[in-house]
């Protein structure tokens, strides 16, 4: 999967919202806890501080600290980051299949979410809150089984 947004640069022109842990939602921690490190500097998020929400071309990402905000998104860490939401929703949201190996994807209120086929892209569109929702079903899922393993 290509991603075109490799070089962009954070700004600080209202592209990101400070907010201390409480303030974020569940939806946010969740996606902290999936996302995993910084596409920045790939660090653990938490590590230094509350993430920092930031918006990249269509996509919601988090970032580990303020010092992030100007500098360029590494590409392996974005891979990883996307590896890492593949990994954590395994089941396309509409049919209940396992991902393929190269799944698709589409943007969804800033959150990438895999699917099986195109068509798949529709009917998300069509009620995206009850696929977020099954998604975050998935991600939740996930690390459970991540934190039994430990």
């Amino acid at each position: 999967m290509k991603y075109v947004m490799f070089a962009l640069v954070i700004a600080l022109t209202g592209l990101c919202s400070f907010a201390s842990a409480q303030e974020l939602s569940q939806r946010d921690q969740l996606r902290i806890a999936v996302q995993g490190i910084c596409p920045i500097s790939g660090q653990q998020l938490g590590s230094m501080g509350t993430p920092i929400k930031v918006q990249v071309g269509e996509e919601t990402v988090f970032l580990c600290c303020k010092g992030c905000l100007q500098k360029q998104i590494n590409p392996q860490h974005w891979a990883t980051i996307h590896a890492n939401f593949a990994k954590a929703q395994r089941i396309c949201p509409v049919m209940k299949h396992e991902l393929p190996k190269n799944p698709k994807w589409t943007i969804v209120e800033g959150q990438i979410v895999y699917v099986c086929c195109p068509p798949c892209t529709k009917k998300i569109a069509a009620d995206p809150e009850t696929y977020l929702r099954k998604v975050d079903e998935l991600y939740t899922a996930s690390l459970g089984t991540r934190q039994a393993r430990r």
